[in-house]
């Protein structure tokens, strides 16, 4: 699981949509569709509901949705505690 692939993936989960989430992140729409594509086979699990024309989260994703947040906040603490050591 990538940092990369979270931020996607929480992107699209807040806006609800692939292209949103790809101008937000700078990025092309195809390119964040890969990326949440790319979580989903390594997880094993669907995040996105495709089936309806209404955007939805799946349960794995909701779950996603609510932990990932604390992932990515650890990391760039991490990462700023590490680039702090002298």
């Amino acid at each position: 699981m990538e940092l990369e692939q979270l931020r996607a993936f929480l992107e699209v989960a807040r806006t609800k949509s692939f292209t949103a989430a790809g101008r937000n992140l700078f990025v092309s729409h195809s390119t964040v569709s890969r990326a949440v594509s790319s979580l989903e086979a390594e997880l094993g699990v669907s995040l996105i509901d495709r089936t309806n024309r209404v955007f939805g989260l799946t349960e794995a994703g909701k779950r996603l949705s609510d932990r990932a947040p604390e992932l990515l906040s650890l990391a760039d603490e991490v990462a700023d505690e590490v680039r702090n050591i002298q």
